[in-house]
């Protein structure tokens, strides 16, 4: 299974992608982690936030195809580490992908189109508080990486 994180934005700092590389690797065969960039719409006189939404969920959606599509959003809902590990689980076992892979929507910012959250599988809230973009990337795949370890029994994640 192949994990993507789509995340409106590019040229992040380099400590970003310092920190999204270490769990990137970190991530076992069966379940790689890829990080890839959707170019934000500018910004400019007369250009509507509805409408960059728009421009932004044409690109997002092109780059998920068939995936299962999970749409990161404060409203979305929010789960433990261990609710987590066990969505994780169903996710290798194919359960609720139907052996798709796996796509994790960070929107832009001026947030997600209803388009896109509409398409989504599941609306995943990581908390209620609106976060910088590039420690939304950091945070998800540490999280990805911890769930992948609490399901392994392995020591990274202790209660």
């Amino acid at each position: 299974m192949k994990l993507r994180i789509i995340s409106v934005g590019h040229k992040m700092p380099n400590w970003v992608e310092t920190a999204c590389t270490e769990y990137t690797k970190r991530m076992p065969r069966e379940a790689t982690l890829e990080i890839v960039e959707i170019k934000p719409e500018k910004r400019a006189a007369g250009n509507s936030t509805e409408n960059i939404q728009l421009i932004e969920a044409k690109r997002i959606l092109d780059a998920v195809s068939r995936d299962y599509l999970i749409a990161l959003d404060e409203r979305g809902q929010e789960v433990t580490t261990l609710q987590l590990a066990e969505k994780f689980r169903t996710w290798l076992d194919g359960a609720t992908t139907s052996g798709r892979d796996i796509a994790f929507v960070i929107g832009g910012a001026d947030g997600l189109h209803t388009s896109v959250k509409e398409k989504a599988d599941w609306l995943w809230g990581l908390s209620k508080l609106t976060l910088p973009h590039a420690m939304v990337r950091i945070m998800l795949a540490e999280q990805l990486y911890r769930a992948h370890s609490v399901i392994q029994n392995h020591p990274y994640h202790r209660e």
